[in-house]
């Protein structure tokens, strides 16, 4: 299969040389999938899907198209070289358009070591069915749930192979398995929702289905009776689930993309404070059995460990080669690539310095605030870091969970949510984006 990948993508480029472009890349991705749905204790879905589908970008000196297909035959690959390089012609200037220089690309491309790839073979799908099964049976054996939305359990596999006319050709494989469940507790007016899911590029490495069914129960059973929390400015804790939002608005307002518009809080920001002195942010494409991990990013460039911010301060962007040249830097090998687009910047793995003490602790010293364990809807200003969130959670009282809280909007400014953060010590390991449960100090609340 792998072999495969390489030609389509070589005979792409054949195909963009003879139409003209002065260069060009392209990527082949073959995709299966397997995913099984059951409710009440019976199959409502199962669906299996595969495919191949290739890309091609050419560059007419600094202007640029892209076109995908997913026919692969060599008439079609021709039309797309064509019609790509009779778009690029007409496309505007980029002056940060252009392959990398041979000098900068990967040497190392041989990703087995990270293991991103299960050797178990495609599971059938009575046995992805059995383990949706349990997973429904145990969150409907949690007292207070009245039934189960979803019980669900997937699994991917994905080769990806990438060639430049530069020379780089190189690619890689990886696997992901699932498993979910979404809960509904009360009747009526007074029904709550919550859930549980995991996934693991290994399938061996989730867990068992009635531990993820029985904490998405209990999550269900524990919003009975939510109401509006009163309005104030009160400390607010981001459970572990969903605290890596939090600092992905920083790696948002970090990507070069933004910068390089201008559209950013943080533009100004290298080399300034934007956590605290004690914290810091570092990226490692190089976990093994991660997700996010990879030897080479989307322009071929070899992936390194790096520290985002270090003791609280900012060192730098994350850049693919475009924004990179539009700045006056080098990239920091962030580049993305799907079929049907040019590369952009996007962070891989990313790891919050973590605290000493447990969330717990945390709920404990807060005396009076929220702990969110939902949030919807986002109004984040790009230019100046202002926030607006609508949450859900429990309501804190003297160190202790006194209640669910619903309809609640948070609000405060990112610059000084994200200086304040104190981190507990929860955070998952096998995540991409390993970030613990965060204290944020001074938010204002809209309830009641």
């Amino acid at each position: 299969m792998t072999e495969d990948l390489a030609r389509l993508s070589a005979d792409l480029l054949d195909a963009a040389r003879r139409a003209g472009a002065d260069s060009a890349d392209a990527i082949a991705v073959r995709d299966a999938s397997l995913s099984v749905d059951v409710r009440d204790g019976r199959l409502e879905q199962a669906e299996r899907a595969e495919g191949t589908e290739i890309g091609l970008r050419v560059l007419i000196g600094s202007r640029q198209a892209c076109v995908s297909a997913s026919d692969l035959t060599p008439a079609t690959m021709a039309a797309m070289a064509e019609r790509a390089v009779a778009m690029a012609r007409e496309a505007p200037q980029d002056p940060g358009a252009g392959l990398a220089d041979p000098s900068q690309l990967a040497r190392d491309t041989d990703s087995g070591p990270l293991d991103l790839c299960d050797d178990a073979p495609e599971p059938a799908p009575d046995r992805l069915e059995q383990l949706a099964r349990r997973a429904e049976a145990a969150a409907m054996a949690v007292a207070g749930v009245s039934q189960v939305q979803s019980s669900s359990a997937s699994w991917g596999a994905r080769r990806i192979h990438l060639a430049a006319t530069n020379g780089f050709s190189a690619g890689y494989a990886r696997s992901g398995s699932s498993l979910s469940c979404v809960a509904i507790s009360g009747e009526g007016t007074s029904m709550e929702r919550d859930y549980m899911g995991e996934s693991r590029t290994h399938a061996a490495d989730l867990p068992d289905p009635a531990e993820i069914g029985r904490i998405a129960g209990e999550r269900a059973a524990a919003l009975q009776g939510a109401r509006k929390p009163r309005t104030g400015a009160y400390p607010v804790i981001y459970d572990e689930r969903i605290s890596a939002g939090l600092i992905g608005h920083l790696l948002i307002a970090i990507n070069g993309s933004a910068v390089a518009r201008g559209a950013s809080w943080a533009r100004d920001l290298i080399g300034a404070e934007v956590l605290p002195g004690a914290l810091s942010l570092t990226e490692d494409p190089h976990r093994p059995r991660i997700a996010g991990s990879r030897l080479f990013d989307g322009e071929g460039l070899p992936t390194a460990p790096r520290t985002i911010v270090r003791d609280g301060v900012l060192t730098g962007w994350i850049l693919d080669l475009a924004t990179a040249r539009k700045l006056g830097m080098d990239s920091t090998a962030n580049a993305s690539r799907s079929t049907s687009a040019p590369p952009s910047p996007a962070a891989t793995n990313v790891t919050l310095t973590q605290g000493t003490r447990s969330r717990d602790d945390l709920i404990a010293d807060m005396g009076t605030g929220l702990l969110v364990t939902s949030l919807l809807g986002a109004s984040i200003n790009p230019n100046n870091g202002d926030y607006s969130r609508g949450a859900s959670g429990f309501w804190i009282e003297n160190g202790r969970i006194a209640h669910p809280v619903n309809e609640i909007t948070l609000a405060g400014n990112l610059r000084d949510m994200l200086r304040g953060i104190v981190p507990a010590n929860d955070a998952r390991d096998h995540l991409s984006r390993r970030v613990p449960s965060l204290l944020v100090e001074g938010l204002t609340l809209a309830g009641d």
